[in-house]
């Protein structure tokens, strides 16, 4: 079975890189570099679970639940770029 939660948490994590990606990239005047640092690599990228997605998915498709494996790909990709897209235009949106 999908792990929704997993999935729930890389999508959420998704939208809010983008949202502050988009400032950095285009403003870079919200956060210094050490924020951004911080952000990025240490609240966001301890939040996101790449790692567990990658056991889920190995876990699935050892217990040869090959469509469930695809599935959570699949969703996991869809979902992380549909976050992605969304986060962007929030941040336009705002100004940024």
């Amino acid at each position: 079975m999908v792990s929704y939660g997993t999935l729930a948490v890389n999508a959420m994590g998704c939208l809010w890189l983008s949202v502050f990606w988009r400032d950095w990239r285009e403003t870079r005047t919200a956060f210094t570099s050490e924020a951004r640092l911080f952000l990025f690599v240490g609240i966001l990228g301890g939040f996101t679970t790449f790692s567990s997605f990658a056991l889920e998915t190995f876990s699935l498709a050892r217990d040869t639940q090959n469509v469930a494996a695809l599935m959570n790909i699949g969703l996991q990709l869809i979902l992380g770029l549909l976050a992605v897209w969304i986060g962007n235009v929030l941040a336009h949106a705002m100004g940024g």
